[in-house]
Order: C-alpha cells, then sequence, then structure tokens
C-alpha cells in the first residue's frame, strides 16, 4: 500500500507565532488537512502527516520516507517560498503530487509567468512592473488599470480600491501595495467582460480541463472585485455558476494552453478574464490551488462539475502516480 507523506502550512500553527490574518491568509485550516487525509485513506492509501517545510526537514534528516508527498505547502518568503518543499524532495529523491520548484516559483511572480505566456502568443492583458516608487510615471498604459502585489494569492493586496482610473489613484495604489507588501506592484490592462475560474487536472498531453465556473459578486460584496474580503467570506457574498457551451470552449481553450505551455503538473487552476469584445485572456495561475472541500474554488468548481471531492483528489493522485510510476 503506497505511504504518502503530507506537506502542508497550517495557519493557526503561523497565528500562534504571531503572523497576521492577511499573511496567513494562503495557509490551511486543519479541516482542509483532515479532509485530504481522510480521502486519501478511503482511496486505499497510508497517510503520514509531515507538516511544513521545517518539520519536513527535520524528518528527512531523521531518515524518514514515502512513496509520493501529496504536497499542498505554500511557503512564507520570497518568489521560490511554494518552491521549498519540492526542492527539498528532489533532493532526497522522492517523487510527490503536484508541479516542480521551476513551475511553483515561475508563476508566483505573476509577471514572469505573464511573459511566459505572452511569448507562446496566449493573449494576456498588457502590463507593467512598478519595483519601486520611481517607475509609477513611468507607466504608459490607458485607463482604467488594475494594480496588485506581483506574487501573492488568495487575492491578497486586492479590494475595491485595485480598479484605478487616472494618474493620481495609480500613484496612491502603487505606494500603498510596496510599503504593505514590500515587494513589485503589477499594473495591468483592466479587462471588464467575465471573469472565469478554470480546473484542470493532468499533465502535458493528458491534461484536460474539469470545469469552468464564472464568478458572480451580490450586493453585499466589495465591488468589481474578486478580492481577499469576497473570498474569505464567500458564502455571504459570492454566487458560482457552471459555464458550458462555446464561451466554455474558448475559455478552456487558452487556459488549457497556459497549463501545457508553463508544464504545470497533476491538478490546480487558471483565473481567465475577457476582454470588451469577449475575447478571454489569461491572468494567472494557481498550480497549488485551495482544497478545503466546501471554501476553495477548485473543489467548488468540480462539485459544479458533477465531481466529488473524492473524485477529485482521486484524479489528481491518478495524475500524479501516472507521472511517477509509469509501470504500475
Amino acid at each position: 500500500m503506497t505511504l504518502v507523506g503530507m506537506t502542508y502550512d497550517l495557519r493557526t500553527d503561523y497565528l500562534r507565532e504571531g503572523y497576521t490574518e492577511e499573511e496567513t491568509a494562503e495557509f490551511d485550516q486543519p479541516a482542509t488537512i483532515d479532509a485530504i487525509e481522510e480521502t486519501l485513506l478511503a482511496l486505499g492509501y497510508r497517510t503520514d502527516r509531515i507538516g511544513h517545510v521545517r518539520s519536513l526537514a527535520q524528518r528527512l534528516v531523521a531518515g524518514d520516507r514515502w512513496d509520493l508527498v501529496f504536497n499542498i505547502a505554500e511557503g512564507l518568503k520570497g518568489y521560490g517560498r511554494e518552491a521549498q518543499v519540492p526542492c527539498l524532495l528532489d533532493a532526497y529523491g522522492i517523487p510527490y503530487v503536484f508541479s516542480d520548484p521551476l513551475v511553483l516559483s515561475l508563476t508566483l511572480h505573476k509577471a514572469m509567468a505573464k511573459r511566459v505566456v505572452r511569448d507562446l502568443g496566449i493573449p494576456t492583458p498588457d502590463f507593467a512592473v512598478v519595483d519601486d516608487a520611481s517607475d509609477i510615471a513611468g507607466v504608459s498604459l490607458p485607463y482604467p488599470l488594475f494594480v496588485k502585489p506581483v506574487s501573492e494569492g488568495t487575492g491578497k493586496g486586492i479590494d475595491a480600491k485595485s480598479i484605478v482610473r487616472n494618474a493620481e489613484e495609480l500613484d496612491r495604489r502603487c505606494r500603498f501595495l510596496l510599503e504593505t507588501f514590500s515587494q513589485p506592484v503589477l499594473v495591468e490592462t483592466y479587462l471588464p467582460g467575465r471573469e472565469f475560474t478554470v480546473g484542470i487536472i493532468g499533465t502535458g498531453r493528458r491534461a484536460r480541463v474539469i470545469g469552468v465556473m464564472e464568478v458572480h459578486l451580490r450586493e453585499t460584496a466589495e465591488k468589481g472585485v474578486y478580492s481577499l474580503m469576497n473570498k474569505e467570506h464567500c458564502e455571504e457574498h459570492v454566487d458560482y455558476t457552471l459555464v458550458t457551451g462555446e464561451e466554455a470552449d474558448r475559455v478552456s481553450s487558452v487556459a488549457l494552453a497556459a497549463w501545457r505551455g508553463l508544464e504545470c503538473r497533476d491538478g490546480g487552476r487558471l483565473d481567465i478574464r475577457a476582454d470588451a469584445s469577449g475575447a478571454p485572456h489569461f491572468l494567472e495561475v494557481n498550480p497549488l490551488a485551495g482544497l478545503h472541500p466546501t471554501h476553495s474554488d477548485l473543489p467548488i468548481l468540480a462539485t459544479l462539475a458533477g465531481l466529488s471531492y473524492r473524485d477529485l483528489i482521486g484524479l489528481i493522485m491518478a495524475s500524479a502516480e501516472q507521472r511517477v510510476f509509469p509501470g504500475r
């Protein structure tokens, strides 16, 4: 029976160490780890909880090994924070579920990922990167613009003020994000069309779209943006619907091209938004998507598409085992 180690960052651990709610927003709740472990056990695997990267290092030095590691650890600092666990596992020759260090580092830096996607010929909004305040005046994109930290997830740094309509708002927003997140700021052309999340399972040619979901903000939501607040309280502020037909096909084509071009593995989701003419554009990809059964976008999307949580985890594991143990 395959022994699956589990690496993750528990939000409660970091809150106890004094980190803030926003700093830990990407990390997992105990309920998520419980759900993944219960599902893996139900699928016939043995499990071993490891925890964050420092716990993994201690366990490796102590001589512990696993057949496969289910890695959802996000890490805490730096552009390579999501790659820390896969790097350690690569060093010890232990296979793992989800993407490798190169993909996780590249996609965490949204501007670098967009440069690769643009080079692949996939549409993505024009953009500029503000490294410090002296760069703000050099932004020459037409308004309105969308402004966010270059390497955060879960809507961190995104709220109703993320859409800026003039130079004064751009200056104010960039300075706020530079000071708050201590990292460059991504400034993109704002697309006024529909916003979609696309779920993908598999690797390379075997990758396939499991569903396209549209995000609808209720009257009670923070206006105009799928922000951290709206995501944290999605049960109160957001409706999700499955998209089908030609629209879903157009969105899926862009998402699948980006997933394959960036060489993401096993499972994740992409954010796609339409321009004024309805053409879909790549915004960003999350190759370590949240897996809370009822609160995270990928499981919500899978449920809408008729896949149970067990189905979703089973498909992810099947993709990883097909890569890692091709002869089985």
